[in-house]
Formats: structure tokens, C-alpha cells, sequence
């Protein structure tokens, strides 16, 4: 697939060029607001803006239309940290999926990938930041030299994604546009890190950020300015002011499709239209057409309403599947159309016993596959399915769906089926075989059996889920209790083991191919809610954490790992369910249902969404991959 990669990119690069010289874009369309600012000196011509090969959107094969400019997109969020959504949703990338879930190269005009090990990436000729300046190879340069090789900021070193059994890559300026990246064998893991809905930015604006790097100024005064912002030296003010994912920083030059600008702390957002996007429609019209993204904070649990009141032009996130009915009643009064995507998750909802929590009597348990198993068992999914989701999802645990190519039922079905005698039985043999007078179980040091559950506190619909859980758990002796507490102190506690079961949704990778990376099923990252010091540990190449000291974990590690420097699509394949079987089989995380609905509101005016879609977070990026800069409003 890769060594394709780089030959159909030639080929597109060869028409777009041929494209351009024949005039095919002479008739090319930009924003009014755009022209005029043309008309009046403030911004070069459009030609002189686009790269002299642009992104052409297939409008046929992705079924769109040729829009109209204007137009603002109202979103709401439940928190100014979803700032970060705006990344997610608006989607340029290195290299990025196509709807169809192909990978084409997006920023970067070529991707040729020799051997599974080196990757030369070409840059689109006259592609520019935000701010007009070229984005070139020193760009690559200077993250690479520059941050990930200085000693202040670049402390972690270079991600796994980009690290072999160990080993950075050899990284090379060819010329102004290209660089390569070598490693001795093979890297499967980049190409889709670089795709991913939060990617691996393996680049920085240098012009922009030199200006807060000591080696290009006078460290001592960038010190005094730091420490006079409350940071410790120079290299925090450079990590706050160059953040790709979440852009606070009005400042920073940009390549996605809107640009921010309003400086947090906010409750409203105005991202406007990049005036250097690379994109054009198949008539040559310069993306986007809306002007700007609005990005509205409100309590998440005010959403729902909101979006049915028609504050909103195009709605997902906080919204769930028990709004759908009042969502459609409201359609017509506040003209929008609510549509039903499917979600991509292994697990709508799932619970992640924590096998590094800090009590030695519940590690011991944690880390039992039987005291796993009987959690696992003891839960009715038929039963939160009619519940909760009205009969339209499938139980399940957590696994990849259906629509998977590697997909295999006995994935889901395993230890999943509710079966209380067994769960008891297991729990029994699990040295849980004492009970109180109120039929709790007691542990092996004669304290009840009672977990507590620990959420984010940012779903209703994990609550009802935990509520039926609750439940059905009684009847094998054990006692719930719910914690909610915001994201960020959820994360920690986890992180520093001080949960015992955490729930949050499933496998993002639920739709996953043998191409994507296997990472979720194994301890490779700390945001891993059931191993996070054994994440941490990989993370870091063993700088931090604990190290892995279960056999069928470890074994998960080994097979990334093998999946790393696999060859061939077969071997990768393999690889991807003999960690899929161990996964469900030792219950690492505990899934209830998945392929559920998610609802989409979508605002009447707004064009070019489709009204079927994969709402998840990878590989589609919620709206990323059906690309919002090809939305347009009817006038």
C-alpha cells in the first residue's frame, strides 16, 4: 500500500501540474472578503496563494457539491479545552484518510515509502502558512533539530511512533521541499500516526517560533520573560506558544483550514478563514467557503437543548442517543435535520479494571483474568441494549466491529454473554468466596468488596450504563459505588493508580484495518486507563513508569512490537488478531455494547454533510474525514 502511495501521488502531482499550465484554474473563485482585501494590497492574489499543485477535492467521488462563500458555523463545546475538537474536525494532515478511508497525501504533494523503512516526503512548491510565510523543509528542520533535539525541550525524545525497537530515525534534508525519514527496518506505525485524528506533528512554523528559542535569541532576556509569565525558563513559553493540537495561541501560524483568533480564556471562540489553504473544489474555487467557525462554550449538559433550539449548525459531541427523539421533534420549527451515523467504538461504554492501582489486595484482584472474567459475565448487555439504546445495538466486548476486516465473533462474544453461576464460580476461586451478612463479598484481608467506579462526569449515558452495572452486580456479591470528577482529575487519579475501575467508551480503533496501529491493545501509553504506569513505561523507552510483570500483557507488547517490523500485509493481519483474541480473552477492558447511533444535527442551510457517516474518533476524526471546508451554506 505505501509503495501505491507515492505512485499515485506522482500521478495526481503530474495532472495538477498539467492542470495549472493548460489554465484549467484560471477561472479559479475566492472568498469576496478575500478579493477585496486583493483589491486593496493587503494579501497577494490567489495564485500566489495556492501552491502551485493544490489539494483538488474529489467532489465526485465524495458526492459533493460546488458551494457558495460566506456564512459562520455555529459549534457548541462543553469546555474551553475542546478547542482541540477545531483540529480534529477541520483535518489537514500530512497525509490523511479520504471518506472511503483510503490515505492520500493532503499537506505533502508526495509520500514514496521504500521498504516499509524510508519515507521522503515532497512538499507542495509555494505552499504557505497562514501568515503568508513558505512552508519548507526547515520547517521539518527545526522539529526535529531544534525541539526534539534539545535538551530542554525534547527531554521525552521522539515519539514511539517514531522510534524502532528503540532507535530514532535518520532524519535528511534533501532540498528546500523534501526531507526523508530512514529507519533500519521497517515503521507501519508513522504513516498512520501521521493521519490520525490527533497526529504526530513532526513539524513547527520556525519563522514564528525562533522568536522563543535561545538558540536564534538572547536567552537570558527569553528567561526573564518566561519566568515573569510564571514559567520556570525560556522552553515554556516555546512549549506553550507553538501547541498544534490545541490552538490557544492566536498567533501561531496555522495550515488547517480556519485559523483562531481569540486568545483564551474565552467562552466564544472565532476561528476565521485561512486565506493560504492549499484545497481546491474540482472548479478550482479555493476551500473553504464558510468564513468562519464559531466555537460557543456552554455546560454539556445544556447542549442537548441548545442544539434542539437550533443554537447550533452542526452538532454531535454531547449529544446522545436518548436526545434523538426530541432532537427530530424540533427539527422543523428550528430548521435543522438530525441524521443517525453510526459510531466506530469497540465499546459505546467500557470499564477498564486498573492493573496498576496502588492497593495491593485489588492489584492482586485486577490482575486476576478470573476476577475479570466474572465482572465481565456478570453484566446483562441485553439488557442495557433494550435499556438504554432501544434494542439498536450490538452487545458486545470490547473488540473491533463488524465492519472491520478483522473482525471474528468469537472477539465479541467473548466473556460476554451474562452467566451469574459462572461469575460466582470464578469469583469463589478468585478467594472471594466469603460474604457478609448483606451478600457483599469480602476480600482476602476481610474488607467488603466494594469498587468504586470512577467517570469524567461527562455523560448521562455512561451514568444509566453504570446505574444498570450497579445492578446486575449485586447478584455476584459485589458493591458499586460512582465517582464522577472533571476530565483532567480523572486522568490523574488514574495515571497515579489511585482508581480501581475507570469507565470511558471503547477501542477507538473499532474500524480498524491491519494497516492501523495496534497500540490500544497493549500497553503502550499512559491515557491507557487500565495499565497507565505500564503505558507510561513504554511511552517513555522505560525513562518512567513501571514495567510490564504480567505474562499475557507483556506478550501484547511483544506482538506490537512484532507488528512494528512486520513486512507484509499477512504477517500485520495475523499479528492484529492474536492481540485481539488475548485482548477479549483476558478482558483487559470490559465492553457492554457497540455499533449503537450517534445523532447528527445538521443545520437546513448546511451543505455537502452527509447524511451517513462514521462518527468516531479514528480513523475518521468525528467530521474530519467528510472535510468541513467543503461545507457551504444555502443562501
Amino acid at each position: 500500500m505505501n509503495r501505491v502511495l507515492g505512485v499515485r501521488a506522482k500521478k495526481l502531482a503530474a495532472l495538477l501540474v498539467l492542470m495549472v499550465s493548460t489554465g484549467a484554474f484560471a477561472n479559479a473563485g475566492e472568498a469576496p472578503g478575500l478579493a477585496e482585501l486583493v483589491k486593496q494590497n493587503k494579501l497577494p492574489p490567489l495564485e500566489d496563494r495556492l501552491p502551485k499543485n493544490p489539494y483538488v477535492v474529489d467532489y465526485k467521488k465524495e458526492n459533493k457539491s460546488i458551494g457558495q462563500y460566506g456564512g459562520q458555523l455555529r459549534l457548541l463545546m462543553g469546555r474551553a479545552k475542546d478547542l482541540g475538537q477545531i483540529t480534529v474536525y477541520t483535518y489537514a494532515r500530512l497525509i490523511g484518510f479520504t471518506p472511503s478511508l483510503d490515505m492520500k497525501p493532503d499537506l505533502l504533494e508526495s509520500v514514496d515509502v521504500k521498504d516499509g523503512r524510508e519515507f521522503t516526503f515532497k512538499i507542495r512548491e509555494g505552499h504557505r502558512w497562514s501568515d503568508g510565510e513558505l512552508f519548507t523543509s526547515e520547517d521539518f528542520r527545526y522539529y526535529w533539530e531544534d525541539m526534539i533535539g534539545n535538551e530542554q525541550l525534547g527531554r521525552a525524545g521522539p515519539s514511539s511512533f517514531m522510534r524502532v525497537e528503540g532507535e530514532p530515525p535518520k532524519f535528511e534534508v534533501l532540498d528546500e521541499l523534501t526531507v526523508r525519514y530512514t529507519w533500519a527496518k521497517p515503521n507501519p506505525a508513522f504513516l498512520p500516526a501521521l493521519a490520525g485524528p490527533s497526529p504526530l506533528y513532526i513539524y513547527r512554523p520556525a519563522h514564528y517560533m525562533k522568536q522563543f528559542h535561545a538558540k536564534y535569541g538572547d536567552e537570558e532576556k527569553l528567561n526573564k520573560i518566561a519566568r515573569d509569565a510564571g514559567s520556570k525558563d525560556w522552553s515554556g513559553i516555546h512549549t506553550r506558544k507553538q501547541r498544534q493540537r490545541r490552538p490557544e495561541n492566536p498567533a501561531l501560524p496555522t495550515l488547517q483550514s480556519w485559523m483562531n483568533t481569540t486568545a483564551p480564556p474565552s467562552q466564544r471562540f472565532v476561528f476565521t478563514r485561512n486565506p493560504f489553504f492549499h484545497r481546491v473544489d474540482t472548479d478550482g474555487n479555493q476551500l473553504p467557503y464558510i468564513d468562519e467557525l464559531i466555537m460557543s462554550v456552554a455546560s454539556k449538559d445544556v447542549i442537548p437543548a441548545k442544539t434542539g433550539a437550533g443554537e447550533t449548525d452542526l452538532q454531535a459531541r454531547y449529544l446522545r442517543f436518548d436526545n434523538f427523539t426530541f432532537l427530530k421533534e424540533a427539527e422543523d420549527k428550528n430548521g435543522f435535520n438530525t441524521y443517525l451515523w453510526s459510531t466506530g467504538k469497540g465499546s459505546q461504554v467500557a470499564l477498564y479494571p486498573n492493573m496498576n492501582t496502588n492497593d495491593p489486595v485489588w492489584r492482586g484482584l485486577m490482575r486476576d483474568v478470573r476476577f475479570r472474567r466474572a465482572l465481565s459475565l456478570g453484566i446483562d448487555r441485553d439488557e442495557i441494549n433494550e435499556t438504554i439504546y432501544f434494542g439498536l445495538a450490538n452487545p458486545s466486548a470490547n473488540t473491533v466491529l463488524p465492519q472491520s476486516p478483522l473482525y471474528k465473533s468469537e472477539f465479541a462474544s467473548a466473556w460476554a454473554t451474562l452467566d451469574v453461576e459462572m461469575a460466582n464460580t470464578l469469583l469463589d476461586d478468585a478467594g472471594l468466596g466469603a460474604r457478609d451478612d448483606d451478600g457483599v463479598r469480602l476480600l482476602p484481608n476481610g474488607e467488603r468488596a466494594e469498587i468504586t467506579i470512577e467517570s469524567a462526569g461527562e455523560s448521562t449515558e455512561e451514568s444509566d450504563v453504570l446505574e444498570l452495572i450497579a445492578d446486575h452486580w449485586k447478584a455476584i456479591g459485589i458493591k458499586v459505588f460512582i465517582r464522577s470528577s472533571q476530565r483532567d482529575i480523572f486522568r490523574r487519579r488514574a495515571n497515579a493508580g489511585e482508581t480501581l475501575i475507570s469507565v470511558f467508551f471503547g477501542l477507538n480503533a473499532g474500524l480498524a484495518s491491519s494497516q492501523l496501529s495496534p497500540e490500544e491493545l497493549a500497553p503502550t501509553a499512559q491515557p491507557q486507563l487500565q495499565w497507565p504506569k505500564w503505558g507510561q513505561y513504554f511511552e517513555t523507552n522505560h525513562k518512567a513508569g513501571e514495567p510490564v510483570d504480567v505474562d499475557e500483557a507483556a506478550k501484547q507488547v511483544e506482538r506490537y512490537n512484532s507488528w512494528l517490523l512486520a513486512e507484509s500485509d499477512e504477517e500485520r493481519t495475523k499479528i492484529w488478531q492474536d492481540m485481539l483474541h488475548t485482548y477479549t480473552d483476558q478482558v483487559f477492558s470490559i465492553g457492554t455494547v457497540n455499533n449503537s447511533r450517534q445523532p447528527v444535527v445538521v443545520s437546513k442551510k448546511l451543505m455537502n454533510v452527509p447524511e451517513e457517516g462514521i462518527y468516531s474518533w479514528e480513523p475518521t476524526a468525528y467530521f474530519g474525514v467528510y472535510r468541513p471546508d467543503t461545507f457551504w451554506f444555502k443562501k
